[in-house]
Parts: structure tokens; C-alpha cells; sequence
């Protein structure tokens, strides 16, 4: 099998490739095409730390509708300092998966499918996977007391959406305002 070696200068699939000979929306020679014409490589010490934050915790976009021109997903870091918990929050219409990289996060939320509001634990490892449906309100925890945390995490929307609350509740039995 042949491999293939890139060329020195830019990356072929990066966003700051050069001027192209066609515009595909508007046949102009030399104009760059739009967003959604190519590929996207974001670099690991490229990441965005100017998105939505939850205090305790700090999030990077890799690929967003402004980085990228994404419309339906939104994907990034976050890491989670030893001994630190994240604020209480949620994100929206997003459903939000979770990739555990490094570390061993908690993810705490409230369950009441036994009667009485129970706080839950999910201990996690390297390689493990999270689910948190739309609105769930939840947070991360770092109990290590010497191993940062970081995750990586997609989204369902273009953008990260972060509602920071004052409090866990069970999802539909939201607290009085």
C-alpha cells in the first residue's frame, strides 16, 4: 500500500487553505468557497475557550456554526481541575454525548423512580461514554486530588447551550421560581 506524504505549507484540509480558482456559489476566480465546501481540521492547540462555561469547569469548541459552518452538532473539551465540581446546569434542546479521555469524572443528577429525589453517581473511567438527554439537570465532578479531568463532548446544536442553575431537580419537577 502506498502512502501518501502531504506537501510542506498548508494542510490540505485546513481553514486557512489558499485562495481556490473557483467560488462554487458564485464562479468568482480566486475567492475562497464557503464553509460547507470542504473539509475543517481543527488543531488540538487551536481549540475556542469563547463559548458558554459553567463555573468549575472550563469548555473548548473544536467544531461549532462559527468555527466550522456546523448546523446541527456542536463538539469540544472540557476540563474539569482535582478536587473541583462543576456549577449545576443543563443544556437546553441539546442532547449531549460524552467521550471520558482523562481522568475519572462523576456526573451527579437527581433521580426519582424510587419515590423520593436521590442523588445519583456515575463513576467513570478512561474510554467510557455518557448520555445527557435535553434539559437533564446535572454536573461533573473531579474527586482526584492530583488529575485534572477531560472529556469530550458533541452536541445536537451548532452552538454549546448552558443553562447554569442554583440547584439539581428531578427533570419535570422543576423547582419554584
Amino acid at each position: 500500500m502506498a502512502s501518501h506524504t502531504p506537501p510542506t505549507g498548508h494542510d490540505a484540509f485546513h481553514p486557512d487553505l489558499p485562495d481556490h480558482d473557483r467560488d462554487h456559489e458564485h464562479g468568482e476566480a480566486g475567492s475562497t468557497p464557503p464553509l460547507r465546501a470542504r473539509l475543517h481540521h481543527i488543531r488540538a492547540d487551536a481549540l475556542d475557550g469563547d463559548t458558554a462555561q459553567t463555573g468549575g469547569m472550563r469548555r473548548f469548541a473544536a467544531i461549532s456554526g462559527s468555527s466550522v459552518g456546523s448546523e446541527r452538532i456542536w463538539m469540544g473539551q472540557t476540563h474539569v481541575a482535582p478536587d473541583t465540581a462543576s456549577s449545576n446546569h443543563h443544556h437546553g434542546a441539546s442532547e449531549t454525548a460524552i467521550h471520558v479521555v482523562e481522568g475519572h469524572p462523576e456526573f451527579v443528577f437527581l433521580d426519582d423512580s424510587g419515590g423520593t429525589p436521590e442523588e445519583i453517581r456515575i463513576r467513570t473511567s478512561p474510554g467510557d461514554y455518557i448520555f445527557v438527554p435535553p434539559y437533564v439537570p446535572h454536573r461533573e465532578e473531579n474527586p482526584s486530588s492530583d488529575e485534572e479531568a477531560v472529556v469530550v463532548i458533541a452536541r445536537s446544536t451548532q452552538e454549546a447551550i448552558v443553562v447554569n442553575l442554583p440547584e439539581l431537580y428531578v427533570l419535570g419537577k422543576e423547582p419554584d421560581a
